[in-house]
């Protein structure tokens, strides 16, 4: 009996690691408009059943929602994941703000990211890109990136 509580206790301690939690991620564009921002920062939450969430430390400028997405694995360690989230467009008088309009929607970001998890789990590299959309859903450019995340921890 001690034998089967023991195989019980080591199997549940030997969890596989995958990216279910919650992330720090340097992000560096090395193509577009955002390659010479050199702090931009992810904050990501990989939830168990593939969706997930993200926001930036420049979801305020302009204003815009967290991004959400879907996310799978793809081999041993492997990862990719994709993720929407929207654009608003400035007023172009303080009048509009007023008046009760404000940051109205401008279309959308679809990012799409590689991920190759460590071997530890503690971290994880990628390449990320991410395609804008106006408001009418015509794509525009594409844009690059590499990634280094750290897994959250206390």
């Amino acid at each position: 009996m001690l034998t089967s509580a023991l195989f019980v206790v080591a199997t549940l301690q030997a969890k596989p690691i995958d990216l279910v939690g919650a992330w720090e991620t340097k992000v560096q564009f090395t193509t577009g408009d955002f390659s010479s921002v050199k702090d931009l920062k992810f904050l990501m939450v990989f939830n168990q059943g593939g969706t997930m969430v993200e926001s930036s430390n420049y979801d305020a400028a302009p204003p815009v929602p967290p991004a959400y997405g879907i996310w799978r694995k793809t081999g041993v360690g492997r990862y990719e994941a994709k993720y929407v989230f929207y654009i608003t467009k400035a007023p172009s008088k303080f009048d509009e703000i007023a008046s009760g309009g404000g940051w109205m929607p401008d279309g959308k970001g679809i990012l799409l990211e590689k991920i190759s998890l460590s071997k530890d789990g503690k971290s994880y590299k990628s390449n990320l890109s991410m395609t804008i959309f106006d408001s009418k859903g015509k794509a525009g450019e594409t844009w690059k990136a590499v990634c280094q995340g750290v897994r959250m921890k206390f």
